[in-house]
């Protein structure tokens, strides 16, 4: 197991070399001057001001010249500073990290919890009624973009019926305590379901087939033969064996709601780590995008690490030594 570790981290240490390389590359060569859109903004600012900026960012030095600069600060820990905002990314991602784990949190709680439960319940019931509705909704899930969701939620539930706010983290000038609490939560709400529809689709969908491929096997046939109820044949034969490969792909789900955390966070104008690397690309604010973009490559290449571990641990037959 220590080797295949070690032999992960230095692939993942090229691999994310590589990913550093390409999204650099592609942010720079994207239309669109980031000093000239900056200056746009400022009437007073003469030529030989433009000038002076683009010297100063060393926008005028080759790609790789940029990039071996930018590498060499991230390796001492310096991620840049945000031409929009005036402040080190550092700062940034400090502060709209945590507002994106919350809605992360939320949603991957909800998908994973309700996701498995009627996959699992389908299974048990196949071709019936609930079965179908089940496997029904899953596809829609699944076949629906998140931005179309984000868009008929905010539709249905926030301007034909405004259960909830459309948009943003809280209400200004609401009190402290309770009621700020209280309207936070309002806000979570609509982004957090719209964030774990797709992925409690696609949990329904790992459920359900790993509960059919289980219960259809020997040991569960004798298991009933020997009179076991269906309960105990479900919780501890069934149910067990079925939920091994769904640990596993619990890491490998990471990357995708981080992704649908970009366009929801945008969507619903909820201040995380999505609608900042949103703005920034917009803006040509480059050290924001790469700070954001570097951060959900690593977290993609340490779930995938996390899911090859997982799937060690829980299948005792799986050896990478």
């Amino acid at each position: 197991m220590w080797r295949f570790l070690a032999r992960r981290l230095v692939q993942s240490v090229i691999v994310l070399a590589g990913l550093s390389v390409l999204m650099f590359t592609l942010l720079v060569v994207t239309p669109g001057d980031p000093v000239e859109l900056l200056a746009s903004s400022l009437p007073d600012v003469q030529p030989e001001d433009i000038v002076r900026l683009r010297q100063y960012y060393g926008l005028d030095d080759p790609i790789y010249v940029r990039y071996v600069k930018w590498l060499r600060s991230v390796v001492v820990g310096d991620l840049g500073y945000s031409r929009t905002y005036g402040r080190p990314v550092s700062e940034l991602i400090r502060q709209r990290l945590g507002n994106t784990l919350q809605l992360l949190t939320a949603a991957f709680v909800i998908a994973f919890t309700v996701g498995v439960t009627i996959g699992i319940f389908s299974a048990l019931h196949q071709y019936s009624v609930w079965d179908y509705i089940a496997t029904f909704l899953s596809f829609v899930g699944l076949a629906m973009p998140v931005f179309w969701q984000g868009i008929l939620f905010i539709l249905f539930f926030a301007v034909w019926i405004p259960l909830f706010p459309a948009g943003g983290m809280m209400t200004p000038g609401v009190e402290p305590g309770f009621p700020l609490l209280a309207d936070r939560l309002r806000h979570l709400v609509l982004p957090t379901v719209v964030l774990a529809t797709t992925g409690m689709a696609a949990w329904v969908r790992y459920s359900r087939s790993s509960m059919l491929e289980v219960i259809r096997q020997d040991y569960v046939r004798t298991a009933r033969a020997k009179g076991l109820t269906e309960r105990i044949v479900t919780r501890r034969h069934a149910l067990r064996n079925a939920l091994l490969p769904i640990i596993t792909l619990v890491a490998l789900s990471l990357p995708a709601v981080l992704d649908g955390a970009v366009v929801t966070e945008t969507i619903f104008s909820w201040p995380g780590m999505g609608l900042l690397l949103f703005q920034a690309v917009l803006g040509h604010d480059h050290f924001v995008a790469m700070a954001v973009l570097l951060f959900l490559a690593v977290a993609t290449i340490l779930a995938n690490l996390m899911a090859d571990v997982a799937y060690a641990i829980v299948d005792p037959r799986i050896r990478y030594d």
